[in-house]
């Protein structure tokens, strides 16, 4: 598996002079390190600040919020010091917004839609959760340690994390391990690569999982043709077979180059999420009838989960770059409890045990290391 990681970033630092708030928080992606964040913005209410230059890691909620942070020191450089021990919740301690018997029968219920002609697929999740309050001494759980549990026992390719504290601006707490990217944003060309189909390994995968795929990848190109230019959105890559610990995935890759209008456009950022958000490999096709069936099903906001996770870098000359990744494989933490999502896509063909035998999949490893004692002396 090529693990792809983010490129060619410069080291931004923002001087006393320019900008005298500094407040606590870090970043991480790739080997990027980002520390001192000088300023959070609601992209949704103000796109146009994503257009200053610096370096900005973005979080957003499957809800629809999306927020960026903005750091006075980036650098490309090794970790600037050891990550500390991970102590995570007991595995006894997670508990999920749907049991068995409850997804099945949510399933079910997808499937009487899609018999209906309301839907042809809906992404159907359910979150974990398990109480992680902070020390004693009132510090947020290390991030960085739950990161560094993730790379040695799950890398991926899009992993990274985004910690603003409490005091620190509007705070964040988010740890992914996503293997799926969702929005590159380079020299004018965008990117999507949605997964559609989980086995355990390529013999597993099924015809279901690949009309699934073929679905999704038709989504996501019409979403891209909302802000490219005309005839240059294509499928560079159908039904691919990616590896991955423990499991594989069917994954398609659609590009198409960015409308010069939408490209130079103070509000970009407001005109590729409309165009693209939620990602459509975790919400169903068509769109918008799939998230209203997910609002009646699920019992529980997904918030990060099924968002997306990344950083957006914008040049002096006004030039962007960006790798945003679905935020699927991703931990958050808030209000004392840490939480993690997992789910699979629903069809017709859809076998209710089949289903949820996949969250099971996709949960088992990442809970499993969250959950590990720490090592030994």
């Amino acid at each position: 598996m090529r693990i792809r990681g983010v490129r060619r970033p410069p080291r931004y630092r923002v001087r006393v002079h320019e900008q005298p708030s500094v407040s606590p928080g870090t970043a991480w992606f790739g080997d990027v390190e980002a520390s001192g964040v000088v300023e959070c913005v609601d992209v949704r209410d103000q796109p146009e600040r994503l257009r200053t230059p610096g370096w900005w890691a973005v979080v957003g909620e499957f809800e629809g919020g999306v927020r960026a942070w903005r750091f006075a020191d980036v650098t490309r450089r090794a970790p600037t010091r050891p990550p500390g021990v991970w102590h995570g919740p007991q595995a006894s301690a997670w508990v999920t917004s749907a049991g068995e018997d409850a997804y099945r029968a949510a399933v079910e219920r997808v499937r009487s839609a899609v018999a209906e002609g309301h839907v042809y697929q809906a992404n159907l999740c359910r979150v974990l959760s398990a109480p992680l309050p902070a020390g004693a001494d009132g510090q947020e759980p290390d991030a960085r340690a739950l990161a560094a549990v993730l790379a040695a026992g799950n890398p991926a390719p899009f992993a990274g994390g985004v910690h603003v504290p409490v005091g620190g601006g509007e705070p964040v707490w988010v740890v992914t391990a996503s293997p799926e990217l969702f929005l590159r944003v380079e020299d004018g060309v965008v990117t999507s690569a949605p997964i559609k189909g989980t086995a355990v390994d390529a013999a597993g995968l099924t015809a279901k999982d690949r009309a699934e795929n073929v679905m999704i990848t038709d989504l996501v190109r019409n979403d891209l043709q909302r802000v490219c230019r005309a005839g240059t959105v294509e499928v560079t890559t159908l039904l691919g077979v990616e590896e991955h610990p423990g499991l594989v995935h069917l994954v398609s890759t659609v590009q198409g180059v960015l409308d010069p209008a939408v490209a130079a456009a103070p509000d970009l950022w407001a005109r590729l999420l409309d165009a693209t958000y939620p990602p459509g490999s975790v919400s169903g096709a068509p769109k918008l009838a799939a998230l209203d069936l997910i609002a009646a099903l699920e019992a529980e906001p997904r918030g990060p989960y099924c968002g997306a996770v990344g950083w957006v870098e914008v040049g002096d000359d006004g030039s962007v770059r960006a790798e945003l990744a679905v935020g699927i494989r991703t931990f958050w933490w808030r209000d004392g409890v840490l939480r993690f999502g997992t789910g699979a896509g629903i069809t017709w063909g859809s076998d209710p045990q089949a289903e949820w035998a996949e969250t099971e999949l996709k949960a088992r490893r990442l809970v499993g290391l969250a959950s590990a004692p720490p090592p030994g002396p």
